[in-house]
């Protein structure tokens, strides 16, 4: 199995703010919605309170703390590598975060699919620098602005030398 992140990032590694994104990019749902279609999404407990319901078309696997936490239609979990195991039998599963997710998964993800907004923002939560020792950028398409995505941006694709 693949293990992929997946994540927008401002300049300056920003992801979000108070639980929730900054931008608002239909492009890049769109991306996140078609390479995550049918495969399992891996996430943290805030993550998953900011969407607010399991995604469509996907397997929900929330990694929390809490023992007791439930939620209807996903899988609960209570670490990363249990996550992953729950992946398991599909080609390919997405990290889609949050901050601590990403920083234990960035050791052990095989690709990581990065839309760069590029502007800076304030936020709160930040993706962890991406080391060109260990990762090498094999895809790059570039974006302007338009009437419905703000900000330009850039879907880069990494996989791990």
């Amino acid at each position: 199995m693949i293990l992929s992140i997946i994540v927008a990032v401002a300049d300056n590694n920003v992801i979000g703010k108070d639980n929730s994104l900054i931008w608002h990019l239909p492009a890049d749902l769109k991306y996140f919605k078609t390479l995550t279609m049918g495969f399992p999404i891996i996430m943290g407990r805030k993550t998953y309170e900011s969407i607010g319901k399991p995604l469509p078309g996907r397997t929900s696997i929330i990694i929390t703390t809490n023992k007791d936490f439930k939620a209807a239609g996903c899988l609960v979990v209570h670490s990363l590598e249990s996550a992953i195991d729950a992946a398991k039998g599909f080609d390919e599963a997405f990290i889609i975060g949050g901050e601590k997710i990403y920083k234990q998964a960035i050791t052990k993800a095989d690709k990581i699919y990065f839309t760069k907004v590029h502007g800076v923002f304030d936020g709160d939560v930040f993706f962890p620098e991406i080391d060109l020792k260990i990762w090498q950028l094999i895809e790059q398409k570039d974006n302007a602005p338009d009437e419905k995505n703000i900000y330009p941006y850039s879907f880069l694709t990494y996989i791990r030398k």
